[in-house]
């Protein structure tokens, strides 16, 4: 099958207010509030009218750390992004692949919003978000499933014919330990109301997890002394666990990067936690990332990038520096996901990690997964079913139609459903149906429209 060729004639916007129901703290930010952008494209596909549709966390203070702004303006950076990205589409005149389209509007809305003082990683949001909701529309034509859709070339990517495509059934959840997290029931603090875990011991007895994402604040004695409280919980409850750190940019160089990883290798109690870590996610800020080199540090773990991730050469830039992987995340956009894998395919010393922006249940975190585990990622950071109970404030006729449309990913037994983890993994067989991952849509009424 040749590729679906769209020509999209409506782009509609919204937002949905989301409240967390633990506060989560990476880096510099603690977020307890943000809104949930979505994105529905109506458009003409091979003679037939077709829709589409993509949903992403709108999170403050990863795309832009500066903390000269408030989180009301990075919420207003993405919306902006949002727009531009919209604009851009719509001026496509000729009907074109879901890339083709892409790289036509996708960088002409990144001129658009990088020249209006955007940072490239909340410019490329806006189109990261279109790019999924037309993918979504060019697969619902062609009658395809994600991965069968690729594998037919319905995108018209240049890198989905070359990748060893996975229709994977299952995946292992990462769990997130943000740095304001509870670590065990006797730690002081409130419980939520939800009957949810609030600790990281009440997760792992709820839901069998093994594979942990630990956040670090880049402060190092605060650092040691936080991962040697994490590993006492693990080494009790988490049996032959797995970890991944992740810095978040709060190194400033890689000197202070350096010393922190001799700190760690020098302490004791955190032996057995090193000897169980599987990388190190973007410890040192975009500024220097892609500056300084990492190859002379030591660092016993493969060092991969997220943030830095704001243009398609990134990954070959982080490698010459030492880096070995970069994460995929479908908020920087599917086809960078597309590319950096087939990249990564040709080197086995290379590897690909699954990240999360607190992907929301329903389509955000349906479409990430399914994109990161059909590239071949084993275990992916999953931390939305934590911070925020469930499908949080979507309606009930929402939160049950994706629940009834996907009865192995969510569990409705207590209640409202919530992603279903059972021994720390997720159940992705009924992602696999016509479409980018979803048999279910949010009640588009329900939402705030963006103008």
């Amino acid at each position: 099958m040749t590729g679906v060729t769209l020509r999209v004639h409506e782009v509609q916007l919204y937002q949905r207010h989301v409240t967390l129901r633990l506060p989560f703290r990476f880096g510099a930010a603690t977020v307890t509030q943000c809104p949930q952008a979505f994105v529905r494209v109506l458009a003409d596909a091979n003679g037939q009218r077709v829709q589409g549709a993509s949903a992403e966390l709108m999170v403050p203070k990863w795309f832009d750390k500066s903390p000269a702004l408030t989180h009301e303006q990075n919420f207003e950076q993405l919306r902006e992004s949002l727009r531009n990205a919209r604009e851009a589409l719509l001026a496509t005149e000729d009907a074109l692949s879901p890339h083709a389209l892409s790289q036509e509007a996708g960088d002409a809305a990144m001129v658009v919003s990088v020249g209006r003082g955007l940072p490239r990683l909340a410019a490329q949001f806006g189109t990261a978000l279109l790019d999924k909701a037309v993918a979504d529309a060019a697969l619902r034509a062609a009658g395809l499933p994600w991965v069968e859709g690729l594998r037919a070339g319905v995108l018209g990517d240049p890198w989905s014919p070359r990748l060893r495509l996975q229709r994977p059934t299952q995946v292992v959840l990462r769990h997130t330990v943000g740095l304001a997290d509870r670590l065990t029931n006797e730690d002081p603090g409130t419980d939520p109301q939800d009957g949810l875990p609030a600790t990281l011991e009440a997760a792992i007895r709820r839901h069998g997890l093994h594979h942990f994402k630990l956040k670090l604040s880049g402060q190092i004695e605060a650092d040691v002394e936080r991962l040697t409280r994490i590993a006492e919980v693990l080494q009790r409850l988490g049996g032959d666990y797995r970890v991944t750190l992740d810095g978040n940019e709060t190194f400033t160089d890689a000197t202070r990067l350096g010393r922190f990883w001799h700190a760690l290798r020098t302490t004791p109690a955190l032996a057995d936690l090193l000897r169980r870590t599987l990388l190190l996610e973007q410890p040192l800020a975009r500024a220097v990332a892609l500056r300084e080199s990492i190859a002379s540090l030591g660092i016993g773990v493969p060092v991969i990038l997220d943030e830095s991730d704001d243009h398609a050469e990134a990954l070959d830039e982080g490698l010459a520096l030492g880096y070995h992987g970069i994460s995929s995340k479908a908020c920087k956009g599917i086809y960078r996901s597309l590319r950096n894998a087939h990249r990564i395919a040709q080197d086995p010393r290379l590897l690909l990690s699954g990240e999360d922006l607190t992907c929301q249940a329903g389509l955000a975190v349906q479409q990430d997964t399914l994109l990161a585990a059909s590239l071949g990622v084993t275990h992916i950071e999953r931390n939305g079913h934590h911070y925020v109970d469930g499908f949080g404030t979507a309606p009930d006729e929402e939160a049950q139609a994706f629940a009834d449309a996907h009865p192995g990913l969510y569990d409705s037994t207590g209640g409202r459903p919530h992603l279903s983890v059972n021994q720390g993994q997720l159940d992705l067989t009924s992602l696999h149906v016509p479409g980018f991952a979803s048999a279910a849509a949010p009640v588009w009424r329900s939402l705030q429209a963006i103008a």
